[in-house]
């Protein structure tokens, strides 16, 4: 179908068919142009009054024609190859122009944004053929030929006025090859297979107005670090402040286009917001930059898809990325909207989309139906160490804070530890034996390591590990380990705080440990004790404080076993 894009209202079905009659045309695969193509071009945007810009692959044949300029006539970033950093899109545009201006910077952001191998624009003269010193200039007057550069500030050059044989002369594959070459050598070397092959993220982070510098630093650093936990390399960050989101795309449209622009520029392959999107946003965002978006809600979700080792865990992952996944789906394309049915079917059918709604629906019920069988298999096993009368503590703390690592030392349990937000996920319940500083009897209990918790985390996933979570309401007392090395303690204590608080049943009786006090100038230290005098510091890594936390965890079983006044 030889459809003409753009503004063609006014237009004569004479002058649309000159249009439609662009497709046929075919260039020399190593020309920008050639003079008669040019010139007719020239000659149909004089008729019409109106800019007119038409797109050719590498084998000179004209994929689109549009009336106005680039910038109104560009291809949607969706139906653009996708290359590396190193790569042009391999279209080029030739254009017209009323005016007589070097191009807008509208028409080399769409440029770049596309990725164009060139943009050649021609000035007309405005009339038919002219002759001045005895040459033919007809309805070119002039041109100019803009291609990108790998310049962070000005991603772009431009030629000055060029006569139209100088433009028919410009050798299109030797600019193509020089240019990727170019572009070859100015991205940065990796020398890890393991980068090579991973996600190449662009952040964007969106902020409320009245946030201080520090809490946006350690929010865009903790979604930097979910990224890397789920196989991605940051390669840049953009960040802006907003009093309110914009409902459509979250970010202003002068934002989203620099965001566009700077993904095309450092080949990003996916862009991650650090606040949750709606269905709408993401559909809109990706139609607009070309590239898939994701939110913070679904990087989480990534990372326990990638964690959960068993069984019980697979299935409430499974389970909160259908619960994530099903109000979604509109956003799939076109292909969700085909309509359904066999031999028999009346009327329409159903769509695609209600069928994959429904298969979806149908496996949550199947997914919550075996978590609810998980909740009833670990109550009972509570229930058998409460009436064999062992009591139970639950790790608790925010994500990476070193509950594991305790665990092990501990216990001996061997459960995988990692320097990553979400190392581990299943629950592991130990025994441990404390012998008693006044009767110096072996005195046992359980430690049990619980999921890390995270700010704002998402709610598929308290939906999901709800079994999971309730380790920690049935569990006669809580340890709470803070990792007093991170910058930001104070919010991941008050984050962790905040959840507790929401659990359905009140959690026991707590005691906080400090982790990683090696790791920590003294200074620090003594503010921790002063605002926490209750609280043991420990190093779990160094083996330090364990003796006093020992004693401290059997005061809190006391403590907890005391009838209540």
């Amino acid at each position: 179908m030889e459809t003409i894009y753009g503004n063609l209202k006014g237009l004569k079905s004479s002058q649309i068919k000159q249009l439609r009659r662009l497709y046929h045309q075919r260039l020399p695969s190593d020309r920008i142009t050639t003079s008669d193509f040019a010139q007719r071009l020239a000659a149909i945007s004089t008729d019409i009054h109106q800019p007119i810009s038409t797109y050719l692959n590498r084998r000179g044949q004209v994929i689109r024609v549009g009336v106005g300029s680039p910038r109104q006539t560009q291809i949607p970033p969706l139906e653009l190859p996708r290359y590396g950093a190193d790569r042009l899109s391999g279209i080029r545009c030739v254009a017209t122009t009323l005016k007589q201006d070097i191009p807008k910077e509208s028409a080399l952001t769409a440029m770049a944004l596309q990725r164009l191998d060139a943009l050649a624009v021609l000035t007309m003269t405005g009339s038919g053929f002219e002759r001045r010193g005895g040459g033919a200039t007809g309805y070119v007057r002039s041109a100019y030929l803009a291609h990108l550069v790998p310049d962070p500030t000005t991603p772009w050059t431009i030629s000055s006025p060029l006569s139209l044989d100088q433009l028919a002369q410009q050798d299109l594959m030797d600019l193509v090859e020089a240019l990727e070459s170019e572009f070859g050598r100015s991205l940065p070397t990796n020398s890890s297979d393991a980068s090579a092959t991973s996600e190449q993220v662009l952040m964007v982070g969106v902020t409320p107005q009245n946030i201080s510098q520090q809490e946006m630093k350690a929010n865009l650093a903790e979604v930097a670090l979910l990224v890397e936990s789920a196989g991605g390399v940051v390669i840049e960050t953009i960040h802006q402040k907003r009093s309110h989101p914009q409902p459509q795309t979250v970010v202003g449209a002068g934002k989203v286009k620099e965001i566009a622009l700077r993904a095309q520029t450092l080949g990003a392959t996916l862009i991650v917001f650090n606040r949750d999107l709606s269905p709408s946003q993401v559909r809109n965002l990706e139609t607009q930059i070309g590239i898939r978006v994701v939110d913070r809600t679904e990087v989480i979700l990534d990372i326990f898809a990638q964690r959960a080792q068993s069984q019980a865990g697979k299935l409430q992952v499974e389970l909160a990325q259908l619960e994530y996944m099903l109000p979604r789906l509109a956003g799939r394309g076109q292909a969700m909207s085909r309509l359904g049915g066999g031999i028999g079917t009346r009327g329409p059918g159903e769509t695609k989309l209600e069928t994959e709604r429904r298969a979806i629906q149908r496996r949550i019920n199947t997914l919550q139906q075996a978590v609810n069988q998980l909740q009833a298999h670990r109550s009972r096993l509570r229930q058998r160490r409460q009436h064999q009368r062992v009591p139970s503590v639950a790790v608790v703390g925010y994500t990476n804070a070193g509950k594991s690592t305790l665990l092990n030392v501990l216990t001996n349990a061997e459960a995988y530890t990692a320097d990553q937000l979400f190392a581990t996920l299943d629950p592991t319940t130990r025994r441990l034996s404390i012998p008693d500083p006044e009767t110096h009897q072996i005195r046992s209990l359980v430690l049990t390591d619980t999921v890390g918790f995270i700010h704002n985390l998402p709610p598929p996933l308290m939906d999901a590990f709800r079994a999971t979570l309730e380790e920690v309401t049935d569990a006669d007392a809580l340890l709470h380990v803070v990792d007093l090395s991170h910058s930001d303690w104070e919010n991941h204590l008050r984050s962790v705080m905040d959840l507790l608080a929401t659990m359905p049943i009140t959690p026991g009786p707590g005691l906080i440990a400090f982790n990683k006090m090696d790791q920590v100038s003294s200074e620090a230290l003594a503010l921790a004790r002063d605002q926490f005098p209750q609280a043991v510091f420990i190093s779990a890594q160094e083996r330090l404080g364990l003796n006093t936390l020992r004693q401290k965890v059997l005061e809190l079983i006391d403590y907890a076993a005391m009838p209540m006044a």
